[in-house]
């Protein structure tokens, strides 16, 4: 598999990719081509960061904007390749007839979003919320400098520029002293949000939620999304949306803006992996978020499985969450927070995950409610055990824990490998190592 290939949540395995010097010449002479190229577009160019929200809110905007605007006449990054590379590659694909370019800007090193910016150019950005992802020391090194190097983005706007920030976002709040351009804020704060949702309803079909806009106008929004953080991400992308509606078309009425969005965002599927409801083995629900695993991201899940109403039961397997500055700081605070909630079953996964489970029982989590085990293997043995037609099972944990070993095993399918975290990005059920393990 290509190296350059990887989730945009965590770099694969232990070691980042260097390119050799025929390949740094080639990287170093394409950036060259995409940043002259560019320069001749008049394609408005939208940019989004945030440590969750932004692959979702992405494609949120790029299935809008397409339907709106023209799927030839909008450019949008590939999440499946490392931002580095692929912002080049992105500009390199813009023509003379390209409307708009989203950028989704990626970092997990310093100096990064410096790099996206000497080619991305944006008119708009957006901030969907920061947690401590990419702080260990192989990456950032702290949550400060996560922060700083995120900022980059809105610091980077002119005064005729927008930056659409998450208000609910104590890290995101601090940075409006730090750009020249417009912001407009969006979250569940009347008074303080340009933006607002409130009576947040979710089921099985989706989620549901009131919109407020500061003219006083309110609105219904209903989507397959799941979850009240899907509706904040829909927000953020309505923001832009409606930005760039007044700007094609002064004349438009808001209320035709609003009825548009509404029915765009209906249609709108979500990515698998990233909470999505699917069908798993033996007729059980299967509510599958194992594309990236983060504090934030987590309990945005955790809330989102308390708050759907099933028939059965609810279970969670929960596999580490990776690049941490406190790894065993946030695993433990995770603990805590599973004490709040009333789940029939908690399957907690590897080393770190140890501290959750700890932390679970002594905030008094009945200790048949929840489970530690080593591997994803166990985990999915422990939940067959009990797991029945009906119920609901979340997994979370970042794409390289290969959560979705438990589903094969669930489905019967022989499962040996049992590493905590691999380098691979093909999904187990096409793996070598599946049936013999991976002792790498």
């Amino acid at each position: 598999m290509d190296p350059r290939v990887r989730e945009d949540d965590e770099k694969a395995s232990m070691s980042h990719y260097t390119p050799n010097r025929i390949k740094r010449i080639y990287h170093s002479s394409r950036r060259f081509l995409a940043k002259n190229w560019l320069r001749h577009s008049k394609a408005i160019q939208i940019a989004l960061t945030g440590s969750q929200g932004k692959t979702s809110t992405t494609h949120i905007l790029k299935e809008v904007f397409q339907h709106a605007f023209g799927k030839n006449r909008v450019v949008v990054t590939d999440t499946n390749l490392d931002t580095i590379y692929n912002v080049p590659i992105t500009a390199l694909r813009v023509r003379p007839s390209t409307k708009f370019v989203i950028w989704e800007l990626g970092i997990d090193n310093p100096r990064d979003m410096g790099l996206h910016l000497e080619i991305a150019k944006p008119h708009i950005a957006i901030i969907t919320g920061i947690a401590p992802v990419h702080t260990d020391k192989e990456h950032l090194g702290s949550l400060e400098k996560l922060i700083q190097e995120k900022r980059k983005l809105i610091e980077h706007l002119e005064k005729n520029d927008y930056a659409v920030l998450n208000y609910e976002d104590e890290y995101v709040r601090a940075m409006a002293p730090y750009t020249k351009a417009t912001i407009l804020w969006y979250g569940t704060t009347p008074g303080k949000c340009d933006i607002w949702m409130s009576d947040v309803e979710l089921d099985e079909k989706g989620t549901r939620a009131q919109i407020h806009e500061k003219d006083a106008s309110s609105w219904k929004i209903q989507t397959s999304l799941l979850g009240a953080h899907q509706i904040l991400n829909a927000m953020a992308a309505y923001a832009v949306y409606k930005r760039m509606r007044t700007e094609q078309d002064s004349k438009t009425s808001l209320q035709s803006i609003q009825q548009d969005f509404a029915q765009l965002i209906a249609d709108i599927t979500p990515l698998r992996g990233r909470l999505n409801l699917e069908k798993g083995p033996n007729d059980i629900l299967v509510l599958n978020d194992a594309r990236r695993a983060n504090p934030t991201s987590t309990r945005a899940g955790l809330q989102t499985l308390t708050a759907m109403q099933v028939k059965g039961k609810k279970y969670a397997v929960l596999c580490e969450m990776g690049e941490l500055q406190f790894p065993e700081e946030e695993h433990t605070k995770l603990g805590a927070y599973l004490a709040t909630l009333n789940l029939d079953f908690v399957v907690t996964v590897g080393p770190m995950q140890k501290y959750t489970y700890e932390e679970a029982l002594k905030r008094g989590v009945e200790k048949q409610k929840i489970y530690w085990t080593p591997s994803v293997i166990e985990a999915g043995v422990t939940v067959k055990k009990r797991i029945q037609t009906g119920d609901l099972l979340y997994l979370k944990g970042s794409h390289l824990r290969h959560s979705e070993r438990v589903l094969l095993i669930l489905a019967g399918k022989k499962v040996v490998c049992s590493a905590t975290i691999c380098p691979f990005y093909n999904t187990c059920d096409k793996c070598n190592y599946l049936t013999i393990g991976y002792q790498g």
